[in-house]
C-alpha cells in the first residue's frame, strides 16, 4: 500500500492533461478534467527507479508487460510526453550509459546493434525505398513512399547537381538517395557506412540498378574521409551526425569540410534539439547506444569554424512527426512477424521506440532540421531559393 501511495504521489506532478492510474483494482485520477487516457499497473514501480531514470523505469515497465496503456500507444504519450522536464535523471548513476566511448571500434559496435538487427525487419515496416528518416509530405494525401521520394527529390535539388559532379554520402543507409541521385542527375556517388547490413543490401541495389559505373559503397568511418585525401563537389548527410557524440561535432565538420571542394555545397539533415542535453536513456539503452542529439546552434557554430557559409536552415519537425506515425502504423501491421523474429518484450519496446518518437516530435522536445552551407564563398548560386 505504501508503494502504491509513493507510485501515485509520483505521478501527481505530471498533471497537464488528466489521465487515469489503475492499480491493485483501485483507480487514482491525475490532474483536473476527464481522463485523457488510463495507464494499468500490473506491477509497482520502486520509487528508486523511478529517481535514478523515469524513463528506463516506466519504459521497461512497458517492455515486460507491467504497464498497459488502455487505448491508443501514441495519443498517451503524445499527452504525456510534452511533461519530459519533470522526469527523473541521475547522470552520475547512469553516466556509463549516457557518455559512452567514442572510439572508433565502440561506434562501430553501437551503430551495428541498431542498423544490422536485419534488414529483413526493417523491410516490415519502412517503404520500399528502404529510407530511414524523415520524410517530406509535399501534399495531404502523399503516401510514405510518396514523402520519401519528395526527401530526396528535395535534398538533390538543394544541392544544385550537375552532370559529372561528384557526390559524397555520409551514413549512406541502404542507398536510396545516392541512386536517384545518379539515375536522375548522373553524378558519380560514393556512400560511406559502418552497418554490414546496409552495405550488402546497397552493394546489391546498385548492382541491380546497373550502376556500377557511377555509385560505391565503403565500410567506413567519417574520421577516415581525409586519409582519403578526395574531394567532392557535393556532399550529403541524412540522420547520421546524431552517432557521431557531442565532443565530436566539430571534429565532423573537420572532415566534411577537408573532403569538400571550396565553394562546394553540404546538405546536413539531422534530429536537433532546442538545447544541449544529454539525451534520453531509456533510448541509449535499448535502441540508440551513444545516440546524442545535437542542437542547432552547436552545428551552425561548428560550421563556422570550419568556414562553412550557412545558405538555408529548414525545420522539418512535423514531417518526421507524420512519418513516424506512418512506420507505427505499417509495424502494426506485421506485428505478429516481429514477434516471430524476435520475441514480445522486443515487440512491444519497437512499438514504444515509434509511438514514444513521434509524440516527441509532435511536442517539440526534438525537432528535424535541414542546414545548406557552402565551404567558403560561393557566388554562382541563384540569389533566390532556386529548389
Amino acid at each position: 500500500m505504501l508503494e502504491e501511495n509513493v507510485l501515485i504521489s509520483f505521478l501527481e506532478k505530471f498533471n497537464q492533461y488528466p489521465f487515469l492510474v489503475k492499480t491493485n483494482k483501485k483507480e487514482y485520477k491525475i490532474g483536473d478534467g476527464e481522463p485523457e487516457f488510463a495507464v494499468k499497473f500490473n506491477k509497482e514501480i520502486p520509487l528508486s527507479d523511478l529517481l535514478t531514470s523515469t524513463s528506463i523505469a516506466l519504459g521497461e515497465a512497458y517492455m515486460n508487460g507491467e504497464l498497459e496503456i488502455e487505448g491508443d500507444l501514441y495519443y498517451a504519450l503524445d499527452h504525456f510526453l510534452g511533461q519530459m522536464d519533470k522526469f527523473s535523471t541521475d547522470e552520475s548513476a547512469l553516466k556509463k550509459l549516457v557518455f559512452t566511448s567514442l572510439s572508433k571500434k565502440n561506434q562501430q559496435k553501437e551503430v551495428q546493434s541498431h542498423y544490422d538487427i536485419g534488414n529483413d525487419f526493417y523491410k516490415l515496416w519502412l517503404d520500399n525505398t528502404m529510407s530511414y528518416s524523415c520524410g517530406y509530405f509535399v501534399h495531404d494525401d502523399d503516401t510514405l513512399y510518396q514523402a520519401q521520394v519528395n526527401k530526396v527529390d528535395y535534398i538533390l535539388k538543394k544541392l544544385d547537381l550537375k552532370k559529372g559532379m561528384s557526390l559524397l554520402d555520409i551514413g549512406c543507409g541502404w542507398g536510396f538517395l545516392l541512386i536517384e541521385a545518379a539515375k536522375k542527375y548522373g553524378v558519380c556517388g560514393t556512400g560511406i557506412t559502418l552497418s554490414r547490413e546496409q552495405y550488402k543490401e546497397f552493394k546489391k541495389r546498385i548492382v541491380n540498378e546497373g550502376l556500377e559505373s557511377l555509385l560505391d559503397v565503403e565500410l567506413m568511418d567519417y574520421r577516415d574521409l581525409p586519409k582519403h585525401k578526395k574531394q567532392y563537389d557535393r556532399i550529403v548527410s541524412v540522420g547520421m551526425v546524431e552517432h557521431v557524440g557531442r565532443d565530436n561535432y566539430q571534429l565532423f565538420m573537420d572532415c566534411a569540410k577537408r573532403a569538400l571542394k571550396p565553394g562546394g555545397l553540404f546538405l546536413l539533415h539531422f534530429i536537433s534539439a532546442l538545447k544541449e542535453h544529454p539525451g534520453d536513456p531509456w533510448i541509449k539503452k535499448y535502441i540508440f547506444p551513444g545516440g546524442m542529439v545535437p542542437s542547432l546552434r552547436e552545428m551552425v557554430s561548428c560550421a563556422a569554424e570550419d568556414g562553412f557559409h550557412t545558405l538555408d536552415i529548414e525545420n522539418l519537425r512535423m514531417h518526421y512527426n507524420r512519418t513516424l506515425l506512418c512506420w507505427e502504423k505499417n509495424y502494426k501491421e506485421h506485428l505478429d512477424e516481429v514477434k516471430r523474429m524476435f520475441d514480445e518484450r522486443f515487440a512491444r519496446m519497437w512499438d514504444l521506440y515509434l509511438s514514444s518518437c513521434a509524440a516527441t516530435f509532435h511536442n517539440g522536445i526534438i525537432e528535424l532540421h535541414q542546414i545548406l552551407l557552402s565551404n567558403g564563398v560561393n557566388n554562382d548560386l541563384p540569389m533566390v531559393r532556386w529548389y
